[in-house]
């Protein structure tokens, strides 16, 4: 008997860690997904905003488009002069992600 009630309790201890190293691995995934989102919309408006890219619409609005193609939300975007600067926004299990990217031409020594 005790050894069945050791072995339970040694499963229920193996089942929460689990579940907790999913929850922290999941929110650790997310994180990234953010930060690349972020990347990859402020390179899109700063070669909107260049005209290295060749596009109709406004740099924010490329921006946007491509956060929500990477899964996340644009929720800031700013131009000043060629440089982009944007926040991306991305949820898992109700918490929210949030990463920031800049980008533009390089800075003339």
């Amino acid at each position: 008997m005790a050894g069945s009630a050791l072995a339970a309790g040694v499963l229920v201890v193996s089942a929460t860690l689990s579940l907790g190293l999913a929850a922290v691995g999941g929110a650790a995934v997310t994180a990234q997904r953010a930060a690349g989102a972020a990347d990859a919309a402020a390179l899109a408006a700063a070669d909107a905003a260049t005209g290295a890219v060749a596009v109709r619409d406004e740099p924010c609005v490329v921006a946007a488009r491509v956060a929500e193609a990477s899964g996340t939300a644009l929720t800031g975007c700013s131009l000043e002069g060629d440089v982009a600067t944007v926040s991306v926004q991305a949820a898992y299990a109700g918490l929210a992600a949030v990463s920031r990217a800049r980008a533009g031409p390089p800075e003339e020594p």
